[in-house]
């Protein structure tokens, strides 16, 4: 057998077992690292237009939590603010950002995926997704509440 045969033969070798024991060369010890996939993420679907999955904490408890947030093409909330500041990263998709307590959707900037916004304290802001579904990455200190803050 020449080398490049062997070499081959060596590379099928290991693919089959790979193959066998599922795909994984190690399993990842969990006291060092914990890991959810995709379709491990418990996502909550929200009537108001914005599906969120809590990752760490409890938003509506004092303390440190990270959401994702979806959402979904066409809607956009209405000026509100929250408490604490909100550190967010866009994940996918475009998100509309706008401030004041006048609701002016075409007013509002776009932030592409890989964006990172700041939403401060007690200031007002409103935003959403408009051409497609937006993912989005928030970390913040709860209780996250929002007031409503809309000039009518």
């Amino acid at each position: 057998m020449n080398g490049s045969m062997a070499l081959s033969a060596t590379a099928a070798l290991i693919a089959m077992c790979l193959m066998a024991s599922g795909g994984c060369a190690a399993d990842l010890n969990p006291a060092a690292v914990t890991f959810k996939a995709p379709d491990q993420i418990p996502w909550k679907s929200n009537p108001s237009g914005a599906d969120n999955a809590t990752l760490l904490g409890d938003p509506s408890k004092p303390g440190l939590y990270i959401q994702l947030v979806r959402w979904h093409a066409g809607h956009m909330s209405h000026p509100h603010f929250h408490p604490n500041d909100r550190f967010i990263t866009v994940l996918s998709g475009t998100w509309w950002v706008g401030t004041g307590t006048r609701f002016d959707p075409d007013a509002t900037v776009p932030m592409p995926a890989g964006s990172y916004v700041v939403h401060y304290g007690k200031q007002v802001h409103y935003d959403g997704a408009k051409d497609g579904d937006t993912v989005l990455e928030i970390v913040g200190e709860g209780p996250a509440t929002a007031t409503p803050a809309e000039e009518k």
